[in-house]
């Protein structure tokens, strides 16, 4: 054979592997939840928002024809169900994964790098920010990691920010800030950014104490608040333990601003610790409020695992949005050269200010590139009350961060 049969037969092989690739019926995709485990208060609600926004769009023509067959696994937040999870997954052909928590995202960054799988997380932690490792302060470089939202250092950040105003307004003369979490990837994510930022703001920064995960009493870590003087608490854990700490310091007569990270804050939470004034960031509206894209999760919400019947957390409709992009991204990959895990990276770089359609209000523009995966740099800041059983939440601030390259990754 010479070298232009060569060639042609190259080209040929080229033009079928494309055709193959653009005429797929079906793609896999693997989801990790938490409906059993100590995150369980979100998991169940962020979960359903991926699979029903999933099911939605194979229900109406999947990704231009293509289904997506996904399978979920409630792996209880253990991190080497996780891992086995995904080695099973990937030996089946995986193209992309939702992922959930910070500790096996994290353990996961050299093996979807290397297996070249994107992973839409639900854990925020900035180390899954930098791809190419820019920053000689990143860990490790994490290409095939995206998430929909600021990250938990940079939520963090804004709400440091929040303090600074707050207690200027209010005359403070030496406002303190005071990180209280478990020692776990999850909660000390943030920690060493939120504080160096919190220092650069003015803020007296507190030695963090340790909260466990799992509800308790915590009136021992509540005293040691309260002697600290700290006027402005952050708390980077969510559900049962937030609500316990939230009663417990009530106990003890503990005066201080409660802010919590994107988890810990939510009609439910609020409710459960009938808590006044608990401070939290997001990046979509909740559920009901009168934006266009609010039409598409309603019918998402009414076609899904839940039928409508409960009102859904914001939680939910964050997994909407982290289903559409990768949706979205599969879309172009499909339209140039095919649905794999490459092409959809590829996908995630292909627009800048990106909405998915239908989601306009809903999902807000995002950016990510090859060099920052930071895809959103806005944080609202609420402030939720219970007023009596009468569940009250209201933006307070709102604010666009800058992309310092040396946050990038922290």
């Amino acid at each position: 054979m010479n070298l232009k049969s060569l060639s042609l037969a190259a080209l040929a092989t080229s033009l079928l592997a494309g055709s193959a690739a653009m005429a797929q019926d079906s793609v896999f995709v693997g989801h990790l939840v938490d409906y059993t485990g100590p995150t369980a208060f979100v998991g169940k609600h962020y979960g359903p928002g991926v699979s029903d926004a999933i099911n939605y769009v194979n229900a109406n023509g999947g990704i231009d024809g293509t289904k997506i067959e996904l399978t979920q696994i409630d792996y209880a937040y253990k991190v080497p169900e996780a891992l086995a999870a995904y080695k099973a997954w990937s030996s089946r052909g995986m193209v992309a994964m939702q992922g959930w928590g910070t500790a096996d995202t994290e353990a996961l960054i050299s093996f979807v790098a290397k297996d070249k799988i994107p992973v839409y997380s639900a854990s925020y932690s900035a180390h899954l920010t930098d791809p190419q490792g820019s920053n000689p302060a990143t860990k490790k470089p994490a290409p095939y990691n995206f998430f929909y939202g600021p990250s938990y250092s940079d939520t963090c950040r804004a709400l440091a920010q929040w303090a600074a105003t707050d207690a200027k307004e209010k005359g403070i003369e030496n406002p303190i800030f005071l990180h209280a979490g478990d020692n776990h990837p999850y909660p000390n994510a943030p920690k060493e950014a939120c504080a160096a930022y919190a220092t650069e703001l003015g803020l007296t920064v507190a030695d963090p104490i340790v909260v466990p995960m799992k509800p308790g009493d915590f009136k021992a870590q509540c005293l040691t608040i309260k002697d600290t003087g700290a006027q402005y608490v952050y708390m980077g854990n969510l559900g049962g333990s937030v609500v316990s700490l939230l009663k417990s310091c009530g106990t003890v007569g503990v005066e201080a601003n409660y802010m919590g990270n994107v988890w810990a804050g939510d009609y439910l939470t609020i409710t459960a610790a009938q808590a006044e004034n608990l401070i939290f960031p997001s990046s979509t509206p909740f559920f009901g409020q009168d934006v266009p894209g609010m039409a598409l999760v309603e019918k998402i919400a009414a076609a899904g695992e839940g039928n409508g019947e409960n009102k859904p957390t914001h939680h939910y409709i964050r997994g909407i949005c982290s289903a559409y992009y990768m949706m979205d991204a599969m879309k172009w990959a499909k339209a140039n050269g095919g649905i794999t895990g490459e092409n959809i990276k590829a996908g995630m770089y292909a627009r800048q200010d990106w909405v998915p359609e239908g989601l306009e209000g809903v999902c807000l523009p995002s950016t990510w590139t090859d060099k920052d995966h930071r895809g959103l740099m806005t944080v609202a800041v609420n402030q939720g009350s219970y007023n009596g059983g009468e569940i009250t939440i209201k933006r307070i601030s709102e604010t666009t961060l800058p992309r310092r390259d040396d946050w990038l990754g922290l």
